[in-house]
């Protein structure tokens, strides 16, 4: 796909100036504030997992090009003709794709042990955005494998992604507030201050990337309340901000869950349900969370 890789090669050289100018903005106001929205050693942190994450993508992109290539062989319908219809259709469902993708990732403990790395700073900055879930790359184009079927070409379906990426990355910011009408259609800055936040409130919230539709249709959507502050971080601390420790303390917590005196099913219950899952009720998921705390 030589053309995808120069259209990506020039999305990179038009956004990094453009990212290098906002973050010097935000480090400019932060500096002139009480806010504490940086530290080195978590920006460093959050360019390096970043880096990682750009190098498996690398790695592996033969191979899941090649998965989806092979798909689109088999796909239900011809490509729409129309690029004023195309384009839009392609943004609409990938979206959505992106939607499914995050749901999964916050709802099922294996994938949980992969995005958890990007939920893991207390920082909450444009950085914050290249805090990159490293191991994603190895099984997000699964969920693309529906929109080659509908006839969209694999090609732009990363071009896409590429694109959407960037949206992704710059509400990751606490220096812009709620933007009135568009709240109801687009992620917004606040809608994604949510999503970072460990407050009991706000886990497993607004898990779109562009547009914030489908956490209200498929009811994950939470507004910022204005007496409840976001606390960003893990609702349980990693133990270490080291590298390793970030990338996989939860896996540390799977493998002892393993060894408990459990039958094989319930090892795949720790595995596969909601994070803060446990048998016998000692642990409880965010929704179990968020169900006590509305009776209170």
């Amino acid at each position: 796909m030589p053309g995808t890789y120069e259209f990506e090669d020039l999305i990179l050289k038009l956004s990094t100036p453009f990212y290098i100018f906002l973050i010097g903005l935000e480090i400019f106001l932060t500096n002139r504030s009480e806010r504490r929205s940086y530290t080195f050693k978590d920006s460093a942190t959050n360019a390096v997992l970043m880096l990682i994450n750009g190098g498996v993508d690398l790695l592996f992109r033969t191979a899941y090009v090649g998965i989806l290539i092979w798909f689109y062989n088999f796909r239900i319908i011809e490509p729409i003709a129309n690029q004023y219809i195309y384009w839009p259709a392609l943004f609409l469902l990938e979206d959505l794709a992106f939607y499914t993708l995050h749901y999964v990732d916050h709802h099922s403990r294996l994938f949980w042990a992969v995005h958890v790395t990007h939920h893991s700073s207390e920082h909450f900055n444009l950085t914050t955005g290249f805090r990159s879930s490293v191991f994603q790359p190895l099984y997000r184009f699964i969920y693309f494998i529906p929109l080659v079927l509908l006839g969209f070409s694999p090609a732009d379906i990363v071009i896409m992604y590429s694109v959407t990426q960037i949206y992704g990355i710059i509400v990751h910011t606490e220096y812009i507030n709620k933007l009135g009408w568009l709240e109801y259609i687009f992620v917004t800055p606040s809608h994604h201050r949510v999503h970072h936040a460990s407050n009991i409130e706000y886990l497993d919230k607004n898990m779109g990337m562009c547009l914030i539709i489908w956490d209200r249709i498929f009811g994950t959507f939470q507004e910022e309340i204005q007496n409840v502050p976001p606390q960003y971080g893990l609702t349980k601390p990693a133990g270490s901000d080291g590298l390793k420790e970030t990338v996989f303390h939860e896996w540390k917590e799977i493998r002892q869950d393993f060894k408990q005196p459990v039958d094989l099913k319930t090892k795949f219950k720790y595995l596969l349900k909601a994070p803060g899952w446990s048998p016998d009720g000692s642990r409880q998921t965010s929704k179990e969370l968020q169900k006590r705390i509305s009776q209170e």
